[in-house]
């Protein structure tokens, strides 16, 4: 219930990004509201968490929570090429001696479901079946936010900030006219949920498991999930997904047969889940910050599924812009520059997983081959799989990645 018509911060979004923001902000002491369209616990994807997002769990408290509800444990991931040659399983322990050499697969549910308890417990109001009508954003301070209960009851609120947490319906971003599309990753996702797929098993560490079809035109995610269903994805081109002809459902199954390997996994298994579909999610938005108002995780961009950087890059940037408004809170200062000051860094290390991400499109590129020629880039490698891009040198990897790149389009011969 929302109690007050006035607010330090007012969130738009109960996912990650927007429940670790409204924690970190209601912590220390400044009234924060969230806004949930939706019915929570609800259904979301994105179930395969990055190693580095362990330390924002320790800072919200919740490290022993995520064991305690019993999500997978993610140990590593495993490659399978276009030929089907399925690599070595890259487990993060042997690579990497801190707590955070593992991760989860979670259900979104309740992963979710945690975080916003976690907002709650930290102080702030939480309000699910709640939608934002309206968005009043002045030249200055507060702004208005006009929401509608699922009593049917509308309300103004005044806020000193607000946070756009509402994932990929972008609703400031799209607003103020800031959101711009990669043209060169506009893919689409087709996905679904099976019971009695193949499992790591006799004690085996399970994995994130990425699976390219024998064209290249696409590749499959493979996640296994607590309640024994594993996470089955099929990410490609728009146009290659959406306008082949025929339904979802029919290309998920035709590029099935064109993977042996993701077939084998799923011989025996049955789909427990309709078909979902997501197009043409890739995208960066010019500004993410301004005068008392924030974008973060996917209001704020989103660059692929590839690499399992979305939930950690939600997180990331909630950290980094609670640290801002409740700065600025504090000297009475939400001016842009002041809530904007932290997205420079932060946009230097989504920089590095973008570059990562269009070296995997690049189909004549090989880290395989990359990686034998260089190998002293190995562990700079490890870094940007699991999320160590915000420290360090990480992006020193493409000095050499880059040239090696353009030779390999350009059919030259590469090599070290």
């Amino acid at each position: 219930m929302i109690a007050n018509r006035s607010y330090d911060c007012l969130v738009i979004g109960a996912g990650p990004g927007g429940c670790t923001t409204a924690a970190l902000v209601a912590e220390q002491g400044f009234s924060t509201l969230v806004v949930e369209r939706d019915k929570m616990p609800r259904f979301h994807v994105g179930e395969s968490l990055m190693p580095e997002a362990y330390w924002i769990f320790e800072r919200l408290g919740i490290t022993h929570e995520m064991d305690r509800i019993g999500f997978t444990r993610k140990h590593g991931v495993q490659f399978v090429s276009a030929a089907g040659k399925e690599s070595k399983p890259f487990i993060f322990a042997e690579h990497d001696d801190r707590p955070c050499n593992e991760s989860w697969h979670v259900i979104r549910s309740q992963f979710d479901q945690l975080l916003y308890d976690t907002a709650f417990n930290r102080g702030a109001t939480v309000v699910d079946e709640t939608r934002v009508l309206d968005i009043d954003i002045r030249k200055q301070s507060p702004h208005r936010v006009t929401v509608k209960s699922a009593d049917g009851k509308e309300n103004e609120i005044t806020t000193k900030v607000v946070v756009d947490a509402s994932g990929q319906s972008a609703m400031l971003a799209n607003r103020l006219g800031l959101i711009e599309h990669y043209p060169d990753l506009k893919k689409a996702a087709i996905w679904g949920y099976f019971k009695g797929a193949i499992r790591a098993g006799g004690g085996n560490p399970e994995v994130t498991c990425i699976l390219h079809t024998e064209s290249k035109e696409a590749w499959f995610w493979y996640i296994p999930l607590s309640d024994g269903t594993v996470s089955v994805g099929l990410v490609g081109d728009n146009d290659f997904l959406l306008k082949r002809g025929g339904s979802p459902q029919k290309t998920f199954n035709e590029e099935i047969k064109n993977c042996p390997a993701i077939r084998r996994r799923l011989q025996d298994a049955s789909m427990v889940s309709k078909f979902n579909v997501a197009k043409e999610f890739s995208y960066k938005t010019t500004e993410q910050a301004g005068n008392g108002w924030v974008l973060v995780g996917d209001a704020g961009g989103f660059i692929d599924p590839i690499y399992s950087s979305g939930v950690f890059l939600a997180l990331k940037s909630s950290v980094m812009a609670a640290e801002a408004i409740t700065e600025g809170l504090h000297k009475n200062n939400v001016s842009a520059k002041q809530l904007g000051k932290w997205t420079r860094d932060y946009e230097g290390g989504v920089d590095w997983l973008r570059k990562l991400v269009r070296a995997f499109y690049t189909n004549e590129f090989s880290f395989a081959e990359f990686i034998k020629a260089y190998p002293h880039h190995g562990g700079n490698l490890t870094n940007l799989l699991i999320g160590r891009v915000f420290e360090g040198n990480p992006g020193r990897i493409f000095e050499d990645m880059d040239p090696w790149i353009e030779k390999a389009k350009a059919g030259e011969s590469v090599g070290a």
